[in-house]
C-alpha cells in the first residue's frame, strides 16, 4: 500500500512539519496515523515530500520528519479535456475519474447543447466543486501533481485552445466518420493534446465547424456510443497507453 498523500501550502523540504488544521483531522482522526507510519506531503503542484509521523496530538495535529523532498517534472505529451457541462453531479463524477486515470488539465464548456447552465453564484459554486473534485481525487489516487481546472470556456475560446494544440481532437459518435478512430491517430511524443468531449446532446454542426477550422478532426472511440461524463475518461486511459506514459 503506497502512503497516503496530505496537501499542504508549501512542502517542508527538510526537518520536522506540523500537519494540522483539516488535513491533520483527515490523518488522525480519519486514517489514523501512528508514530512510524509514512505519508507524503505535496502541494498538488509537482512538490512533494515524503515523512515518517513522530507524534500526534489531540484529534487533529501530528508532528512529522521529513525524510526525503522531490520535484516531480511534469509528463509529457500534456492531455487536457474540453468537458462540456453534463446534467446534475455527472461533471464531479467525469472530474473524479478523468483525475484518476491521469488527465493534466479540465476545462468546462459552455456547449450550446448543454443543458446545464454555469450563471453567476450558481456557475461559481460548480466550478469550486470541480477544482475541489480534482483537489480530492489527486489525493486518493496518490498524485502529486493535480490537474487544473480552468475556467468555464466559451466555443470561440475553446477554438482558441485546439488551435495552440499540438494535437486536437473532437470525440465523435459518428463510427463511420473519415477522420477515423482515435485508436490509430497520429500523436505527439511531447506537447499538447486537447480532447473535446460535446454534452448529451452532442457537438453542434456550427461548432464542430469551428473546431474543425480550428484544427481539430472528429475521431470515435469505439462501436459503442460512451456517456458524456465517461468519454473524457475513456479517450484519456487511451492517449495515455499509447503515448507512453502508461508503460
Amino acid at each position: 500500500m503506497t502512503a497516503p498523500v496530505f496537501v499542504v501550502d508549501a512542502v517542508p523540504g527538510a526537518g520536522t512539519f506540523v500537519l494540522e488544521g483539516p488535513e491533520g483531522r483527515h490523518a488522525v482522526s480519519v486514517k489514523r496515523l501512528q508514530a512510524g507510519e509514512e505519508l507524503v506531503l505535496t502541494d498538488g503542484r509537482g512538490r512533494w515530500a515524503r515523512c515518517v509521523v513522530r507524534e500526534t496530538e489531540g484529534k487533529d495535529r501530528l508532528t512529522v520528519e521529513v525524510t526525503a523532498d522531490h520535484e516531480e517534472p511534469e509528463e509529457l505529451p500534456r492531455i487536457t479535456v474540453v468537458q462540456a457541462l453534463p446534467k446534475g453531479d455527472r461533471g464531479e463524477l467525469a472530474v473524479e475519474t478523468m483525475t484518476e486515470t491521469g488527465v493534466d488539465a479540465i476545462v468546462p464548456w459552455a456547449a450550446s447543447r448543454c443543458i446545464t447552465q454555469w450563471r453567476g453564484d450558481r456557475g461559481l459554486k460548480a466550478l469550486a466543486k470541480w477544482r475541489a473534485t480534482a483537489r480530492e481525487a489527486g489525493k486518493q489516487s496518490r498524485r502529486t501533481r493535480f490537474p487544473e481546472v480552468a475556467d468555464l470556456m466559451t466555443t470561440k475560446q475553446v477554438a482558441q485552445l485546439l488551435a495552440g494544440a499540438d494535437f486536437a481532437a473532437v470525440l465523435h459518435e459518428d463510427r463511420d466518420h473519415p477522420s477515423g478512430a482515435l485508436a490509430t491517430a497520429g500523436l505527439p511524443e511531447k506537447g499538447s493534446i486537447v480532447l473535446v468531449v460535446g454534452p448529451e446532446g452532442g457537438v453542434s454542426p456550427e461548432e464542430l465547424a469551428a473546431f474543425e477550422a480550428a484544427g481539430a478532426k472528429p475521431y470515435r472511440l469505439g462501436r459503442s456510443v460512451l456517456r458524456t461524463s465517461t468519454a473524457g475518461t475513456a479517450a484519456t486511459a487511451l492517449v495515455l497507453g499509447r503515448t507512453g506514459r502508461w508503460g
